[in-house]
C-alpha cells in the first residue's frame, strides 16, 4: 500500500513538473496565432486565440531571412562542436594520462577561466577576431568555442575513470602514446563526447551577447540575435515576436527528436545537467 502511494505521489509531483514547464511553450505557441490587441488584454482566462491569425507567421517570414539565419546559427553550432570536441578530448587525455612538467598549473588555469565569467573575455577575443578580419563571419562567431574549458574537465574526469591496465596492455601490444589514444582510450570516451557535444550545441543556439557583438550585420548573425532585435524601442508586436521564436525552436526539437537516445545517455552518463 505504501509503495503504492509513493507511486502515485511521485508521478502527481512529476506530472506538475512537466506541466509547469510545458506552459511556456504552450503560451508562446497560442500568442503567436493571436492579435496584437489580444496579447494586450489584462483578462487571464483569454488563453486560446478567438481568430487564429496565419498571417503573423507571412511577417515574420518576409521581416526575417530564416534560410539565412539557420545557416549561419547550426554552422556556428556544427563547428564549435567540432572544435570542443576534438580539442577538449587531446587536452584532457594529456591531463588525465599524461605526466610533463607544468602539468597541475596549466589545468589550474583551465579551472580558473571556468570560474570568471565569460562576459570578461568579450572585450580581448572581439579585438582579435577584430585584428583578423573576421567580424560578420561564422568564423568570427565560432572563434570563442575553439577551446572548450568545460570540455577540457569532463574529459578529463571520463579519462581518469578509465583503469591504468588498458594502457599497460597496449604498450605491452606494441602501441605508442597515439595509438594508445585513438584506438583505445578515445573509443571509451563516447558517451562523455556525446555529453560535451549536447552542452555545447545548447549553450551555442542560445549565445546571444558574443553574436549581436561580432555580427551586426543582420544577414551574418544568428536566429538569437536576430530575435532579439525583433524588439521595438517603443512597441512591442508579441505575436509576431512569438511567431518568430516558435520557428527558431524548430530545429533543435527536430535536432532532439532524431537523436533522443544519444541525448539521455549523454546526459545520463556524465552526470550533468542544463
Amino acid at each position: 500500500m505504501k509503495s503504492k502511494i509513493y507511486k502515485i505521489s511521485l508521478y502527481l509531483v512529476l506530472s506538475l513538473v512537466s506541466i509547469t514547464m510545458l506552459v511556456p511553450f504552450v503560451w508562446m505557441f497560442l500568442t503567436a496565432f493571436k492579435t496584437v490587441s489580444e496579447t494586450m488584454q489584462v483578462d487571464p482566462f483569454v488563453i486560446v486565440p478567438k481568430v487564429w491569425q496565419t498571417q503573423n507567421f507571412g511577417n515574420v517570414i518576409k521581416a526575417m531571412d530564416f534560410v539565412r539565419l539557420y545557416i549561419n546559427t547550426l554552422s556556428m553550432v556544427a563547428l564549435r562542436i567540432l572544435f570542443a570536441i576534438v580539442t577538449a578530448t587531446l587536452s584532457g587525455y594529456a591531463f588525465a594520462r599524461l605526466e610533463f612538467k607544468g602539468k597541475n598549473v596549466m589545468f589550474a588555469l583551465v579551472l580558473f577561466q571556468m570560474m570568471i565569467p565569460v562576459q570578461i573575455f568579450i572585450i580581448p577575443q572581439y579585438v582579435m577576431v577584430s585584428k583578423l578580419h573576421l567580424t560578420n563571419t561564422v568564423a568570427g562567431l565560432v572563434f570563442p568555442g575553439i577551446v572548450s574549458a568545460f570540455g577540457t574537465f569532463l574529459l578529463r574526469q571520463s579519462y581518469m575513470q578509465l583503469p591504468r591496465d588498458l594502457e599497460e596492455a597496449a604498450r605491452l601490444d606494441g602501441c605508442n602514446i597515439p595509438q594508445t589514444f585513438f584506438y583505445i582510450m578515445a573509443p571509451l570516451t563516447k558517451s562523455a563526447m556525446v555529453a560535451l557535444g549536447i552542452f555545447t550545441a545548447v549553450f551555442a543556439y542560445k549565445d546571444l551577447m558574443w553574436p549581436m557583438i561580432v555580427c551586426p550585420d543582420n544577414r551574418a548573425t544568428t536566429l538569437a540575435s536576430a530575435l532579439a532585435k525583433m524588439n521595438g524601442q517603443y512597441s512591442q508586436k508579441y505575436p509576431e515576436l512569438m511567431m518568430a521564436a516558435l520557428i527558431s525552436c524548430v530545429p533543435m526539437i527536430i535536432i532532439y527528436i532524431i537523436f533522443q537516445k544519444q541525448f539521455i545517455e549523454g546526459i545520463a552518463t556524465s552526470g550533468g545537467k542544463l
